[in-house]
């Protein structure tokens, strides 16, 4: 009689009574009490694959098998393994490979511990026992682990392998904890630290301080809050996701985080991107205009004292304008710097960002509350279906296709719980943000990069600049930013006379309340939504029993 033998063994459990070479040799000395021959390409086959999958594509070993019988068809008698557990188990792949083997081969399939007889007709129930005495098992098993898992990350341990910069140490079994990897802590360090200033995209971030991370792990990794010192606890039986506090050291601060979080999620955007290279020496020509023709103001390199230089001119033959590009850009920073408003409507400005982000925030608590019920609706229609099922009252082929429509559904409306629930983070981060920037804005047009530059002179100037050689005139600029000069004006008794119009921000010099700046932060961007906010309540002089007059006028 010819017989194909069968091992199979899990990577947890090769330690154990029943790892390969163990079951070989059993299956071999029973062979040879019973005489029989083994044939097959491999001798035995052995498989290091889980028993647990229902479809044979996923048992590669198995599938072999049943293609070297159909080959050789009527030379094949048996396939003989060691227990049932170590074929299959769960019920439905058992019966599928008895039907294969058994009902269209003709081939015997069975354990030689616990043989079942398909030819009587108790064979289904044995069958099932012995599956499903393994499928109890796993399910136990699996509980166990999930259970230990969730334990271990709710008191601050990594239950798994330690993310990249971190290394895991075992000292034991019950002594295993987690600590800085220094060789990759450094790479870790510097993605972050480079995100955050928000120059360069975190693509190009990527390919230039971690080439050998793939994109998805490093996006991972920037979102992780394992690198400030926290553990993520995803929700578990009914317990909500949580982060908890980790015992292990943080390789990141919270600030720099947090900054890397408002990027990736769009609220502060990365370097914009230019038709063509900026020129650094004359980034201002794409802005600049001439007050006697019209025309743009370019820009050109030409030689002199041993050197090449860089000069502004008209477009216009250049015969109205003529300057050498450093003392132009030094002129326009210094005209920027003088753009700072009075501390009291700074306040102001903060306070109606806190207003504005407020009732976004009530607006985005609402819309939750809608998907949450909408949620707890689909999920009642889930529970009803399978109630219905289970009394035979829903065919197969019914059930499967509604259950799964349920469940996108739900996965549709977590995935915009997710979205809403990501934008409400960092608020306070946000505000700072933008305070600060319109408080500061001389450092970053002497040390930002061209692109920057670019982006901020774009937010506060909506047209062009017209430049005379010595002065600067807009009457195209940011709304808020007007009105908040305006306010400062008024706050310095610089109101405008009877029958007088007020002029821009931007007008000529700089209106009286503004004072150098100090310290800048990175690119200025309001919706038009806060835009009209902002707007309406620095109108409002008497806001929240607040009186403008009654502020302490800030000397220059």
């Amino acid at each position: 009689m010819n017989v194909i033998l069968y091992c199979r063994v899990s990577t947890d459990e090769q330690a154990d009574g029943s790892s390969l070479e163990v079951q070989e040799e059993r299956l071999r000395d029973y062979c040879a009490r019973h005489d029989y021959t083994i044939v097959g390409d491999e001798q035995p086959y052995k498989d290091r694959h889980s028993a647990k999958p229902h479809d044979m594509k996923d048992r590669p070993k198995i599938k072999q098998i049943y293609d070297y019988c159909r080959k050789h068809k009527g030379e094949v008698d048996k396939v003989l393994f060691l227990r049932w557990d170590r074929f299959a188990r769960n019920l439905e792949l058992a019966s599928k490979a008895k039907r294969l083997f058994c009902d269209e081969l003709g081939i015997e399939i069975n354990s030689i511990e616990s043989p079942v007889d398909f030819k009587g007709t108790e064979w289904a129930t044995m069958l099932g026992i012995y599956c499903g005495v393994a499928h109890t098992e796993d399910v136990k098993i699996s509980r166990r682990t999930r259970d230990g898992i969730h334990g271990t990350l709710l008191k601050g341990r990594c239950a798994n392998r330690a993310p990249r910069g971190y290394k895991n140490v075992n000292n034991g079994k019950h002594d295993k904890y987690v600590i800085i990897d220094e060789s990759e802590a450094g790479m870790v360090r510097t993605a972050f630290r480079e995100v955050a200033k928000g120059f360069e995209t975190p693509s190009r971030i990527r390919r230039r301080v971690c080439p050998k991370v793939s994109e998805t792990s490093f996006f991972d990794m920037l979102r992780n809050v394992f690198y400030i010192g926290k553990i993520r606890v995803p929700a578990y039986n009914g317990e909500p996701e949580r982060i908890v506090e980790g015992r292990h050291d943080a390789l990141i601060d919270d600030e720099t985080f947090y900054k890397v979080q408002d990027i990736l999620d769009g609220n502060r955007k990365g370097t914009p991107r230019m038709s063509k290279k900026i020129d650094p020496d004359l980034y201002l020509r794409k802005y600049l205009v001439c007050p006697v023709c019209g025309h743009s103001i370019t820009g050109s390199r030409s030689r002199g004292n041993g050197g090449r230089y860089a000069y502004y001119h008209c477009s216009d033959t250049g015969k109205h304008l003529r300057k050498r590009a450093e003392e132009v850009n030094d002129g326009f920073v210094r005209y920027i710097g003088c753009l700072r408003p009075n501390k009291a409507v700074l306040g102001l400005y903060r306070e109606v960002l806190e207003d504005v982000q407020g009732e976004q925030k009530r607006g985005v608590q609402r819309a939750l509350d809608c998907l949450k019920k909408e949620l707890s609706e689909v999920e009642r229609r889930l529970e009803n279906l399978d109630e219905k099922y289970c009394c035979g009252n829903v065919e197969d082929e019914d059930y499967k296709r509604m259950s799964g429509r349920f469940k996108q559904k739900m996965e549709e409306i977590r995935k915009k719980m997710q979205i809403l629930s990501k934008g409400d983070k960092g608020v306070k981060t946000k505000i700072d943000y933008s305070v600060n920037l319109i408080n500061n804005l001389t450092k970053i047009m002497s040390d930002a990069p061209v692109e920057i530059k670019c982006k901020l002179i774009g937010s506060i100037f909506s047209g062009k600049i017209k430049f005379d050689g010595e002065n600067y005139r807009t009457t195209e600029y940011n709304k808020v930013l007007d009105l908040i000069f305006q306010e400062t004006n008024k706050l310095r008794g610089k109101g405008k006379e009877k029958g007088e119009r007020q002029p821009s921000f931007s007008s000529h010099v700089p209106r009286a309340g503004v004072e150098p700046a100090r310290v800048a932060p990175l690119v200025f961007e309001t919706s038009a939504s806060t835009d009209s906010a902002i707007w309406a309540f620095l109108r409002c002089k008497d806001k929240k029993k607040i009186r403008i007059d009654k502020f302490l006028i800030e000397k220059t």
